[in-house]
């Protein structure tokens, strides 16, 4: 249960602004989690019936084990309208490197993410990294936390450009829309409010889909998204998963559970933003490079 759904089954109970203010999430960032329900509810039902139509095939050809993802999406296309023809609910994830393995009913690549949002977005980064104030830039993306016998868990980040401080982040053992979305209304608990910033990304499905483009909207964040198949255009966002792979594992293929994975992703996110020196940052942690951005905003006594 997320924090979020916590105050809303409670709200009857207690105030709202008392249970926000006690699990330290912003009210604007419950209400904007609140509005989205219907699109997240709706998206949570098309999954289901998506999943359904996977086990179907699956289960018809179950003795050929190379049915797999392609062979499954183009039996899922077959007959279908040309408008609903590769969409990416089916679709192999980015340079096969999300690969979930995990469930021998849906193949892997087999992600159920929700219907795009059929819009151009613009390049507003165009490889600048750089911020002038904290709340201005974010970058964001999904990696992969292999967790042995072939189970993998996501991460989602929404990283500040100013301070390099990870600002939002959601970790789950899917690829659904919900996850990025999490990690932006996560970002919004912390700031208190993201309106007015951008947020860049990659083309994934994820962040092309319409419940998040929605959510950006109600937040009043302003896409951004560099071209297709060049991986420098969000250079910033695969840098910090690099980084975050390298000093947990420490070479090591991957955790030997889920569980052990989260400790140590969670643990090093506390460092990282903390106490972790970062050369952008004049070899200081994010919070504290943000901590000395503040002071200098604030207007002088007469």
């Amino acid at each position: 249960m997320t924090r979020f759904q916590f105050v809303a089954d409670h709200r009857d109970a207690f105030e709202v602004k008392r249970m926000c203010r006690l699990l330290d999430v912003h009210r604007s960032a419950f209400y904007a989690w609140e509005a989205t329900a219907p699109a997240r509810a709706a998206r949570a039902a098309a999954e289901a019936e998506l999943a359904q139509r996977i086990r179907a095939v699956h289960a018809d050809h179950r003795a050929n084990r190379a049915y797999g993802a392609p062979r499954i999406t183009a039996e899922l296309n077959d007959g279908a309208p040309d408008s609903e023809r590769g969409e990416p609910q089916a679709g192999r994830p980015r340079d096969g490197r999300a690969q979930d393995r995990r469930d021998p009913v849906a193949p892997a690549g087999a992600h159920p993410i929700g219907e795009p949002a059929g819009q151009q977005v613009p390049d507003l980064l165009e490889r600048d990294f750089t911020a002038a104030a904290p709340n201005v830039k974010y970058v964001g993306d999904i990696t992969y936390l292999p967790c042995g016998e072939g189970m993998n868990l996501y991460l989602a980040t929404v990283i500040d450009c100013y301070s390099r401080r990870l600002v939002g982040w959601s970790i789950a053992d899917h690829m659904r829309t919900e996850l990025v979305a999490d990690a932006l209304l996560a970002a919004a608990a912390t700031r208190g409010s993201l309106a007015g910033a951008i947020f860049h990304s990659d083309h994934g499905g994820q962040y092309s889909a319409r419940a998040f483009a929605q959510l950006c909207d109600h937040l009043g964040v302003v896409r951004s998204m560099g071209a297709v198949g060049y991986s420098a255009d969000n250079a910033l966002a695969e840098s910090f998963n690099a980084t975050l792979k390298r000093e947990t594992l420490a070479g090591a293929a991957g955790w030997d559970s889920p569980a052990h994975a989260r400790r140590d992703v969670f643990g090093w996110i506390t460092r990282y933003n903390s106490r972790r020196r970062h050369s952008a940052c004049g070899q200081t942690s994010p919070t504290v490079y943000e901590a000395g951005w503040a002071p200098a905003r604030l207007p002088t006594a007469a």
